[in-house]
């Protein structure tokens, strides 16, 4: 036993399964040894012998403390006719607990400690003491709105809440649920939120797939996220100049919006809601406006000022958290490791928190003959791709009727198509730092993103130290920072892919870029050049294997960029926005650091 540990109370109590314990209450956990531990080490052999040494409980892998009705509790230690145990009936409680696997990742597990008394006195002062101390545990959230999605995956969605509610409900998590009934009900929800309702919530959890998240992000973030504009693409020099600010009048009616601006003739309209990533809805709140504050933009709703502070992005206190349930689920995979609802929920209820960076991504044209005085605001958490991947996204929007094996069939069709598209990017690069080259280059040492990991802690560099690529640089005077250039590439491409995370799934074990990071500031733009199909068949290929480079080749171009803009005179250019579709010709993308914070604290490998 620990000597130096402060006891706040000890008592002798029955652990069910084990027999009679020492249990002694200190500031961050119980500390239960057995008192007969050669006894218990004889008994328990192949069955509960965890305890034949002294344990401890810590508060931190705790949810919950229940009191138990009167009832039995098996004592090994007992002569009895159950291989030498017996019951013994008296009072109890149970210590709700998580296991978490040494070997990683795996999915965590739910534990319960019974322990009992004659006294009830006893049973009631023990778990008086415990929820005092479980009341400590200040990151855990008390109200949360819940999103289920009921047709996400195979139909799972309402089944995997089910699975998991009674653990919130255990927690006494407050839970608020809504079952979503038509493609965009999570975004008007979320969009509709008064301030002062947002303020009374620890945070938002959707029950689904990616695309449910990101409705989630496009209903939450337009108007509480108070930043500048990455710059449009017409407004960039020539060779790498810098970009001079300029006014930008943002329409409230066009923030969040999936709409084409050229009617409903746009892919965009007509690729509707599949069963796991639905489109967001064109609604937006009654009587919104905004102040032109140049490249800054806000949106102000009638009564936010009565109702106190307005809410805005990033904050300390506000998380996501996401129960997987979809068809590949790749943000959960990329921030916990395991794609395990049981998990996530234990993840949420403890309070896990890590921050994640959010791409903002702008449209200044849907076509090259449409007119737009305004821009239109999107968000994405994991990934924003064009060219295979846009025309992925439409092709499966034909063949809804196959299921989330759709996906699988539509990538098959469009490789076989191997369409190329003219378009010219403009990404953002530190001048004295080369970007990933094109050629063929050794294997490098990957530094993979983790729980508490260093580059994701690293502070946001000051105007002094910038030289670092690790650090993360957010701040929107970096588009005329004399330490970054701005570098052109046009040609044809078979896909221009930006990942915000490592986008891991169970076809990718690594995902898309196995040393992405969670928070740094930074995405990975990847460019994929006209080239044989073969070649690009490999580089496909080597996604689904772990440890390999599936960007190690001449025709991929890789550059870790905090922004870069788009320009394709394509009439029917379709981006993919965490399987999102948005039809753009004219987009700038941005990586804003940290923007939001989720219930997750990272892979653990």
């Amino acid at each position: 036993m620990e000597s130096d540990h402060e006891v706040a109370l000890s008592s002798t109590l029955f652990l069910d399964g084990v027999g009679e314990v020492v249990v002694e209450l200190s500031p961050d956990g119980l500390f239960c040894s057995p008192v007969d531990s050669n006894a218990i080490t004889k008994y328990c052999l192949g069955l509960r012998s965890y305890l034949a040494e002294e344990t401890k409980i810590r508060f931190s892998d705790v949810y919950a403390i229940e009191p138990k009705e009167w009832g039995s509790i098996y004592d090994p230690s007992v002569a009895g006719t159950f291989l030498h145990g017996d019951h013994i009936e008296m009072h109890r409680f149970v210590v709700h607990g998580v296991v978490r696997p040494k070997k990683q990742p795996a999915p965590w597990t739910l534990s319960e400690y019974i322990f009992g008394h004659k006294d009830l006195n006893t049973c009631e002062a023990w778990v008086k003491q415990l929820n005092s101390c479980m009341s400590n545990q200040y990151r855990r959230p008390k109200k949360l709105l819940v999103l289920v999605h009921p047709l996400c995956g195979k139909g799972k969605g309402l089944k995997t809440w089910e699975t998991v509610a009674p653990v919130f409900s255990r927690a006494k998590v407050e839970t608020k649920v809504i079952v979503t009934e038509r493609a965009g009900h999570a975004y008007d929800v979320v969009s509709t939120l008064p301030d002062r309702e947002l303020r009374s919530l620890d945070g938002i959890v959707t029950v689904g797939g990616d695309g449910l998240f990101n409705e989630v992000l496009n209903g939450l973030l337009p108007s509480r996220h108070k930043a500048s504009f990455p710059p449009p693409p017409t407004g960039l020099a020539q060779n790498g100049d810098n970009y001079q600010n300029q006014q930008i009048t943002v329409n409230a009616d066009d923030l969040g919006h999936t709409s084409a601006d050229e009617g409903n003739s746009s892919p965009e309209t007509s690729c509707r809601n599949n069963d796991d990533e639905p489109l967001l809805s064109t609604s937006q709140p009654a009587g919104s406006h905004v102040s032109n504050l140049g490249t800054q933009y806000r949106v102000n709703r009638p009564g936010d000022s009565a109702d106190g502070p307005s809410v805005s992005f990033p904050n300390d206190w506000f998380r996501l958290g996401l129960i997987p349930a979809g068809s590949t689920d790749a943000i959960v995979l990329s921030t916990t490791g395991v794609r395990d609802p049981v998990t996530s929920a234990l993840h949420i209820i403890l309070g896990s928190k890590m921050s994640l960076d959010i791409a903002q991504v702008v449209r200044w044209k849907t076509s090259p003959s449409s007119v737009m005085d305004s821009p239109t605001l999107r968000y994405a958490a994991s990934f924003a791709g064009y060219g295979f991947y846009g025309d992925v996204i439409k092709e499966s929007e034909k063949l809804r009727w196959m299921g989330p094996v759709r996906y699988d069939y539509a990538g098959t069709m469009v490789f076989l198509k191997h369409k190329t598209y003219e378009a010219e990017v403009t990404y953002l690069e530190q001048q004295n730092i080369n970007s990933s080259s094109h050629k063929p280059r050794r294997k490098r040492q990957k530094q993979i993103c983790r729980t508490n990991c260093m580059v994701c802690n690293q502070p946001t560099p000051s105007e002094s130290d910038r030289d670092s690529l690790d650090g993360a640089v957010n701040k929107s005077d970096i588009y005329t920072d004399r330490d970054f250039k701005w570098s052109k590439l046009k040609g044809r491409f078979l896909s221009i892919g930006a990942a915000v995370i490592s986008c891991r799934n169970e076809r990718a074990p690594d995902g898309l870029v196995a040393d992405a990071h969670l928070s740094d500031g930074f995405l990975h733009l990847i460019l994929v050049k006209d080239c044989p199909r073969p070649h690009y068949l490999w580089h496909l290929t080597q996604l689904t294997k772990r440890g390999s480079d599936p960007l190690n080749y001449s025709f991929i171009e890789h550059h870790k960029t905090p922004a870069f803009t788009f320009i394709s005179q394509h009439d029917r250019s379709l981006w993919n926005l965490d399987g999102e579709a948005l039809q753009a010709c004219q987009v700038s993308v941005q990586a804003c650091r940290g923007l939001v914070n989720l219930f997750a604290s990272g892979p653990e490998v």
